[in-house]
C-alpha cells in the first residue's frame, strides 16, 4: 500500500512538471522570419514611418536614454543616446529605473494570482493583515486608485529622515498597524480616483505575502523570466548579475543618491531595458502569462466621476474616447531623475518606448510619433504632452 502511495506521489509530481513545462513553452513567441519581417515592413510602409519617427525623436533636444518604437513584430527605429552613467555611454542594454511603469507589472502580478485563484478581486487588506486599521479596502480598489488610503510618503517621511531608514512593504505595513491614532483617510474606498502610490506599495506587500517570497523573487520567477525579460529585474534584487548595465539618475546636472523610499517596491523600483519591454509588450498582447480575458479586465475604464479623455484600469492608465473606450493603454514614470513612458495600441499593433535617465520632459511628448504610426490615416486625440500629473 506504502508503495503504491509512493508510485501515484512520483506520477502527480511528474504531471505537475510536465504542465510547468508546457505553461513554460506556452510564452515563447516564435521569431519572425526573413521573409515574414519584409512582407509586414512592406504592408505597414516601415521605411517611411522609421525616417519620419527619427525626424520626430530628433526635436527631443538634449534626450538621454534609449528609444524603442515597434510596430507588428518590427522594430522601426530604436536608439541609445547620452551616458548611463559619469562618462559610460548609454547602449540598449541599458537599464533604467521604471518609476511608475513599475505599477504595470504589479497588477500583472496581482492578477496572474487572482487567476491562480490565490486571490480575489474583492478580497480586503485585512483579509491578509487582520490587524490594518482600515476596512473595506478591496484588491480592486488598489489597483484602480480608489482606496481612499493616506499617502505612505507623506505620512512616515519625517520619520525616514529623522531616523535614517530604508523601510521595506512589509515595514510601511506595520507602520500603518502600529500608528496611533492611524492616519487620517482621504476618502471612503471606491468614493472616487486618486492616483496614489500607496495602493502598489501594498498590492508589493501583499504579493510577498501571499506568495511567501520577495516581491524581486516572486517578479523574477514568474513575470520576468517566463517573459523572456532576462535583463529585467527589481531594484531589491541580490543578483550581482542582473546589476550590470544599471543607469544612474540625474537631475539638474545632478546625481541622484538613494532615496529613503526606494526600497518600497511595486508602486515604482523595477529597472528594465526598452529591447525587454518589447518583449513585455508581447506577453500583453498574447495573454501567455495572464489570460486575454484578464488583460482586457485590466485595460478595462474604472473611474467615471468626470468623465474625460484620461482614465485608469488596473495598473494601466487609459486614453479613451468620447465613448469612454479605451482608445490607446500607457504608463509614464518619474522618479529621480529618470522619466519612462511605455505607450501601445493593440489595434494598430505598436508600442511607443522611451527611458530616461536625466530628467527630460519632453519624453512624454510622443503624439508626433503616434499619428505616423497610424499613418496618417487617422489622427489621435492625444495631447501633445501626456504625463499625468
Amino acid at each position: 500500500m506504502r508503495w503504491g502511495l509512493v508510485l501515484i506521489f512520483l506520477v502527480l509530481i511528474g504531471c505537475a512538471k510536465d504542465q510547468k513545462k508546457k505553461e513554460e513553452k506556452k510564452v515563447e513567441e516564435k521569431p519572425l522570419t526573413e521573409v515574414q519581417i519584409k512582407k509586414i515592413r512592406k504592408e505597414i510602409n516601415a521605411d517611411k514611418k522609421a525616417q519620419l519617427i527619427e525626424e520626430a525623436f530628433k526635436k527631443k533636444g538634449n534626450f538621454n536614454g534609449t528609444i524603442l518604437v515597434a510596430q507588428k513584430g518590427v522594430i522601426l527605429f530604436q536608439k541609445a543616446t547620452g551616458f548611463a552613467k559619469d562618462t559610460i555611454p548609454n547602449t540598449m542594454d541599458s537599464k533604467f529605473q521604471l518609476a511608475s511603469l513599475s505599477k504595470t507589472f504589479t497588477a500583472l502580478a496581482i492578477m496572474k494570482m487572482v487567476q491562480e485563484g490565490k486571490l480575489g478581486l474583492e478580497n480586503t487588506i485585512q483579509d491578509i493583515y487582520p490587524n490594518f486599521p482600515y476596512s473595506g479596502v478591496t484588491i480592486r480598489s488598489l489597483l484602480s486608485h480608489r482606496s481612499g488610503l493616506p499617502y505612505y510618503q507623506y505620512e512616515f517621511d519625517s520619520r525616514v529622515r529623522r531616523d535614517k531608514i530604508y523601510p521595506t512593504n512589509q515595514q510601511i505595513m506595520q507602520w500603518f498597524i502600529e500608528a496611533n491614532p492611524a492616519p487620517k483617510m482621504i476618502n471612503k474606498p471606491d468614493h472616487f480616483f486618486a492616483y496614489n502610490n500607496t495602493n502598489y506599495a501594498i498590492l508589493a506587500a501583499i504579493i510577498e505575502k501571499v506568495s511567501g517570497q520577495s516581491f524581486a523573487q516572486y517578479m523574477e520567477e514568474n513575470i520576468f523570466k517566463p517573459a523572456g525579460m532576462n535583463h529585467t529585474f527589481a531594484g531589491t534584487s541580490t543578483n550581482p548579475e542582473l546589476q550590470k548595465n544599471k543607469t544612474q539618475g540625474y537631475q539638474n546636472g545632478r546625481k541622484l543618491d538613494k532615496d529613503f523610499f526606494d526600497d518600497i517596491m511595486g508602486d515604482k523600483g523595477i529597472y528594465s531595458t526598452a529591447p525587454d519591454l518589447l518583449k513585455y509588450y508581447n506577453v500583453l498582447k498574447s495573454g501567455s502569462i495572464v489570460s486575454k480575458e484578464n488583460l482586457r479586465e485590466m485595460y478595462t475604464p474604472r473611474s467615471f466621476e468626470h468623465p474625460g479623455i484620461r482614465n485608469y484600469g488596473y495598473g494601466f492608465r487609459l486614453w479613451v474616447n468620447k465613448l469612454q473606450q479605451t482608445d490607446y493603454i500607457y504608463h509614464t514614470g518619474w522618479w529621480k531623475g529618470y522619466n519612462t513612458i511605455m505607450f501601445f495600441d493593440l489595434r494598430d499593433d505598436f508600442v511607443i518606448i522611451l527611458l530616461s535617465n536625466k530628467y527630460n520632459r519632453s519624453v512624454y511628448n510622443i503624439r508626433e510619433m503616434v499619428d505616423i504610426l497610424h499613418d496618417e490615416k487617422k489622427r489621435s486625440s492625444l495631447e501633445e504632452n501626456i504625463l499625468d500629473q
